[in-house]
């Protein structure tokens, strides 16, 4: 049965601790209040600059658990929306996280914020028929300028202990100096050796300037400035040789890697042609693409199984490989999981089910090449076994 389940690794929590802070700020991130209407306060959420249309609107769907179990049992899907891997992509808040504190206070409120996680995930309800709860999370770390390594460290450890939290989130910035900063070393060592998933996620886009001075709403944020940022982190990581040192490390991307996979052997041809970094690396770029885990929020077939190629071809990258076999789009499939993203990308209608949900397990459904053992896999087998849900 367990490979039935309908899993969503990549969906957010803004638990009440950090909703609670965000209502005191008065600069982004924060959540702004306003005067009741028909007896209702309206809140909305700003966490970038200049957010459109005033913010977002933000209710309860953001932290109570009662309104996600809802949102789980609206979406079944032929049976099979049984259990929800909710990663709190960073442990309570979405992004920023706590990249707007300093240090003493991060490192305080993130060991808070772990251990509030645990309590929501670990006294949630079981999946019916199986050992299973229907809430799980991802930790996080208080990744901030000034922060030691030794605190970052108990974290890490603090994770690890937390039974119902099978990972953390990260943002791209490290400590201030990306995700490629040598001081982080010993912070991927950690993870690896307690065996912990990392997801990275985006925040922070690319150069707003980009985008011109058309309102666009947040179409070109979201839909290329999170992306980009996610391509550009990702192949500094590649570039640093990270998983040449960390090579058991278990990196999830949000947004199916971003451009990553379709730029991979652009990329590859790059570094083959630049002397400052041709032999820094054991193997050809495109190969580490296939270390990786991609979530599969990308909305069309096309572009899963795009991102399925690019991962099962990774082996013929590697040095000294010689067997030239055709690509397997089904072994590709083992690394990819099923995401939802809420509560982000509301319908803008009353409709009942969210469209960006549907797209998501249409595209699954319809990507060619993939058998229907490999379907049940990216919509929650690979998950659970990446995660360990079962035990």
């Amino acid at each position: 049965m367990a490979s039935k389940l309908l899993v969503d690794i990549h969906t957010h929590v803004y638990l009440p601790r950090y909703a609670a802070l965000l209502r005191t700020r008065s600069s982004v991130p924060f959540i702004r209040s306003s005067a009741p209407r028909d007896g209702k306060v309206d809140e909305r959420l700003l966490i970038l600059d200049h957010e459109p249309s005033g913010g977002r609107p933000v209710g309860p769907q953001y932290w109570d658990r009662e309104e996600k179990l809802k949102f789980m049992d609206r979406h079944d899907a032929a049976n099979r929306y049984d259990a929800c891997w909710r990663l709190t992509r960073n442990d309570s808040s979405a992004n920023p996280w706590l990249d707007f504190l300093p240090a003493s206070q991060a490192q305080m409120l993130a060991t808070q914020l772990n251990e509030d996680l645990e309590e929501y995930c670990a006294t949630s309800p079981n999946v019916q028929g199986v050992s299973m709860k229907r809430l799980y999370g991802f930790g996080l770390l208080p990744l901030v300028p000034e922060v030691s390594i030794a605190t970052l460290l108990d974290t890490v450890k603090q994770i690890s202990e937390l039974s119902h939290l099978r990972g953390l989130i990260m943002g791209t910035r490290g400590v201030g100096n990306g995700l490629d900063d040598t001081a982080l070393d010993p912070i991927w060592a950690a993870i690896e050796k307690a065996g912990l998933v990392v997801f990275i996620h985006p925040h922070y886009g690319v150069d707003a300037k980009a985008w011109g001075d058309k309102e666009n709403g947040h179409v070109l944020p979201l839909a290329l400035g999170f992306p980009f940022e996610t391509t550009i982190a990702t192949t500094r990581l590649i570039l640093s040789g990270v998983l040449d040192r960390y090579p058991s490390l278990r990196l999830l991307l949000a947004h199916s890697g971003g451009a990553l996979p379709q730029l991979s052997s652009r990329l590859a041809s790059c570094i083959e042609h630049d002397p400052m970094v041709a032999s820094r690396l054991k193997h050809d770029a495109r190969y580490y693409l296939g270390k990786l885990y991609f979530d599969a929020v990308a909305y069309g077939p096309e572009e899963l199984g795009f991102v399925s190629d690019v991962i099962a071809r990774s082996n013929r990258y590697q040095t000294n490989f010689s067997a030239a076999s055709a690509a397997d789009r089904s072994l590709g499939s083992q690394r990819m999981l099923f995401g939802t993203d809420h509560p982000f990308f509301p319908p803008l209608d009353s409709a009942e089910k969210w469209k960006s949900v549907v797209e998501n397990l249409e595209a699954i459904e319809a990507v060619q090449g993939w058998s229907s053992a490999d379907k049940d896999g990216v919509r929650g087998g690979n998950a659970i076994s990446l995660f360990d849900l079962a035990s």
